[in-house]
């Protein structure tokens, strides 16, 4: 039984020796149930629709990762990596780092490999996060962030990003900052919206910590995947910043293959060294015959990366250039592979009652943009997924052209 966060467990007596009772459980997290993602995943396979809820790919990793970490296996490498990650991953990662944003990370002190993005980011609050501390996070937000937060202790502090681009205002920002901001947490490319940052942002972002001990976590999971000719901007990108930010990535988006629960975590040495306090015990290593095939890989086909923003921006334009026509408004994402629609023509009502209803009729799965806020708001937006096959799109949006 279950109310108000408490839930109280029964217990039968064994053959008579043992009296029944109960005892109640309050639960950290009383909030928190089935995450949106589950829950429209479930109803795509329920009602047989095309998901582009989830944000997964609807295509296979390449074909020579899978032959690198296929000989990894069979050389043997399945047992335990080193803490840290593989040595190789770890170079590739701060070679790739120094690519984009210019800093070089020290492989063997400043460089984590990790069971995934969420694991990283989960990781480093923990570290970090003493109670009462504050974490200033940008509202629509990736869902893992405010519950790490209040688990650790710490107090989120929501800031709404300003619709219908999604950017900052930092004039909100500074009406929250202070003494106990420990940590601002940024995502860029973002999730769910596809906003990025701009040189701007960072400027602003550098003024407001300077001189403090605010951190910066910085979520980059779709850092290759911006359009339009536009660049990542990174904090790391600036060199006061670079110093106080933790910066994570995803080799999951990355290199399609989201299942296997890869990322990585770069920052500074005394950052990074509380991190890994915390990493050996919460899951002391990542995958090694993925880590070894993933280096392997980024050695020998740079190309992949190198693409991948021209790719995306093809399946981008392809859905788009589908819904030409259709009564959904939109402007082309700047990063990401998420697509938000206005649907303020078609419906009225609430997004998530519009998205279980388009599960169904005309059978395409998407997300309702409003889930990702601390407090309701309804920008009348949903979010679809674009990283799926030409056909899949193309019959997604020939369904969406019928409301």
């Amino acid at each position: 039984m279950e109310h108000q966060g408490i839930c109280t467990f029964a217990f039968a007596s064994i053959e008579g020796l043992m009296p029944d009772y109960r005892f109640a459980l309050s639960s950290k997290l009383p909030r928190t149930g089935v995450t949106i993602f589950t829950r429209m995943s479930n109803l795509a396979r329920e009602k047989n629709a095309i998901n582009l809820s989830q944000g997964f790919p609807g295509f296979d990793a390449p074909d020579a990762l899978k032959n690198h970490v296929a000989n990894a296996m069979r050389a043997g490498l399945n047992q335990y990596a080193p803490m840290q990650g593989v040595l190789g991953l770890r170079e590739a990662v701060a070679d790739l780092r120094h690519a984009l944003s210019g800093v070089r990370y020290d492989a063997h002190e400043e460089v984590v490999i990790t069971a995934g993005a969420t694991q990283a980011i989960f990781t480093a609050i923990l570290a970090l996060i003493r109670e009462d501390d504050e974490v200033i996070i940008f509202t629509p937000a990736y869902d893992c962030y405010a519950p790490a937060v209040e688990l650790a202790g710490g107090k989120p502090i929501y800031v709404k990003l300003k619709a219908p681009d999604y950017h900052i205002d930092w004039a909100e920002v500074r009406k929250v900052i202070n003494r106990k901001t420990r940590m601002i947490l940024i995502n860029t490319p973002h999730n769910p919206t596809g906003a990025i940052l701009s040189e701007n942002d960072l400027r602003e972002l550098d003024h407001l910590t300077e001189g403090s001990d605010t951190i910066i976590l910085s979520d980059e999971v779709y850092e290759y995947m911006v359009f339009d000719g536009q660049q990542h901007h990174s904090p790391t990108k600036n060199a006061q910043l670079a110093d106080r930010t933790l910066c994570v990535g995803s080799f999951g988006k990355t290199f399609h293959a989201t299942g296997w629960k890869t990322g990585y975590i770069v920052g500074p040495a005394q950052l990074m060294a509380e991190f890994k306090k915390v990493h050996q015990y919460n899951v002391f290593a990542a995958n090694a015959p993925m880590q070894h095939g993933l280096a392997e890989f980024i050695r020998e086909a740079p190309e992949h990366i190198n693409g991948l923003s021209t790719f995306y921006q093809a399946k981008r334009d392809r859905f788009l250039a589908g819904l030409e026509g259709s009564r959904f408004k939109f402007s082309p994402t700047p990063g990401t592979y998420f697509q938000l629609l206005n649907y303020s023509a078609i419906d009225k009502g609430d997004d998530l009652a519009l998205a279980e209803k388009l599960t169904d009729n005309p059978g395409v799965a998407s997300i309702p943009v409003s889930v990702f806020y601390h407090q309701p708001e309804n920008n009348k937006v949903l979010r679809f997924c674009f990283a799926k096959t030409d056909d899949e799109l193309d019959e997604a949006t020939r369904r969406l052209k019928t409301l």
